[in-house]
C-alpha cells in the first residue's frame, strides 16, 4: 500500500487536529513517564545522580544544592530523553477489515503515526518495529522531524502477511532493547494467551513502561452477523460453518473472557492495556486513552 495513504490529506489534518487537542496532555503523558528522582524540580531538572569523584565539577547542579546540601550532577539530555518503541503486529490477520474503511493494520498505523509525531514534537526518539512470528524490520528511534516519514515510509512497503507470533517476537524485543523504553504494541492479540502475557510480564519486569494497543475490527468486537455464515480463520484459511444467531452470545461471552484476562493481568503487572475497535475514530481513541491515562497520574 503506497505511502500516500496514510499522509493523505485527511489523515494528516487529523494528526494535527489530534496534536492541537491534546498539545497539554500529551505534554503531561510524555513528562509523566521521564523517571524524576528529584519530584518538584521543573522537568529541565527531571533526572539527576549523585556526584561522584571525577565528575565534572561544571556539571554540579547548584539549584538542587541549595534546595537539599547535596551535590547531585544533572544528566545531560541525550541520557534523559524517553526512547519509544512502536510495534507494529504485521501478520496475515491484521489485513482484515469486514466494512470499515480502514483494516487492523490501516488503523494501528495510524495511532502509531499519531504517536510518533506527538512524541517527536516532544523531542523524544521513537523507534518502530514489525513483526509476525519473529521481529522483521526495526528502526532505531530519533527525534529529527523526518522520522515520522521514515517510519510511514517503511511500513508503506509492508503488507499484512505471515503467521502470528506475538510471545516470540515480544521476548525477542525484550532481549534487544537495552536501555528502559515505553514500548507501544499494536496487535489483535491473536495468539496463545498464556505465552503472550508471559512475555509481555517479561518486558514489564525489565523495566520498561509497556502499552498494550489491542486491536480489534469492529465485526470481531461486535459480531454484527445473522444466519448461516462461514467463519473463515485469516492465517489458516480454515472455513467453520455455522449460524451467526446461535453463535453471538457464545463468542462474545468468550471475548470478554479473553479481555477480562488481560484486563486483570496487564493491571497487575501495571501494563497498559487499552481496546480498540475499528469503528471508533482512532484520533478519538487515542485522545480518550491519553485523558484516561493522564487522569491516573
Amino acid at each position: 500500500m503506497p505511502q500516500q495513504q496514510y499522509l493523505k490529506p485527511e489523515v494528516i489534518q487529523t494528526i494535527k487536529r489530534l496534536d492541537l487537542k491534546a498539545q497539554f496532555i500529551v505534554k503531561g503523558f510524555i513528562q509523566g513517564l521521564h523517571a524524576s528522582p528529584l519530584h518538584g524540580f521543573s522537568v529541565e531538572f527531571s533526572e539527576h545522580r549523585k556526584y561522584t569523584q571525577g565528575d565534572d565539577p561544571s556539571d554540579i547542579d547548584w539549584l538542587v544544592y541549595a534546595k537539599t546540601e547535596k551535590y547531585y550532577v544533572k544528566k545531560f539530555e541525550a541520557e534523559t530523553n524517553l526512547l519509544g518503541y512502536l510495534v507494529v503486529d504485521t501478520s496475515r490477520s491484521m489485513g482484515y477489515t469486514y466494512r470499515q474503511e480502514m483494516t487492523k493494520f490501516d488503523y494501528s498505523i495510524c495511532l502509531a503515526a499519531s504517536l510518533a509525531y506527538l512524541m517527536i514534537h516532544q523531542q523524544d526518539p521513537v523507534g518502530l518495529v514489525t513483526f509476525d512470528e519473529t521481529i522483521k524490520q526495526s528502526v532505531k528511534p530519533q527525534s529529527r522531524r523526518k522520522q515520522l516519514g521514515t517510519i510511514l515510509s517503511l511500513l508503506s512497503q509492508l503488507s499484512p502477511d505471515g503467521q502470528t507470533g506475538i510471545a516470540a517476537a515480544i521476548t525477542q524485543l525484550s532481549a534487544m532493547l537495552k536501555r528502559q523504553s515505553l514500548v507501544m504494541i499494536f496487535t489483535d492479540l491473536l495468539g496463545d494467551a498464556d505465552g503472550i502475557l508471559k512475555a509481555l510480564h517479561r518486558l514489564r519486569h525489565s523495566g520498561h513502561d509497556v502499552i498494550l494497543f489491542h486491536v480489534l475490527d469492529e465485526a470481531e468486537a461486535k459480531f454484527p452477523f445473522h444466519g448461516k455464515v462461514e467463519l473463515v480463520d485469516p492465517e489458516s484459511e480454515t472455513a467453520i460453518p455455522g449460524n451467526a444467531d446461535a453463535l453471538k452470545v457464545h463468542y462474545l461471552e468468550e471475548l470478554e473472557t479473553f479481555k477480562e484476562r488481560f484486563r486483570h493481568d496487564c493491571f497487575q503487572s501495571k501494563i497498559d492495556y487499552v481496546e480498540l475497535d475499528t469503528s471508533v475514530p482512532f484520533d478519538k481513541a487515542l485522545i480518550g486513552y491519553l485523558l484516561k491515562r493522564t487522569g491516573r497520574r
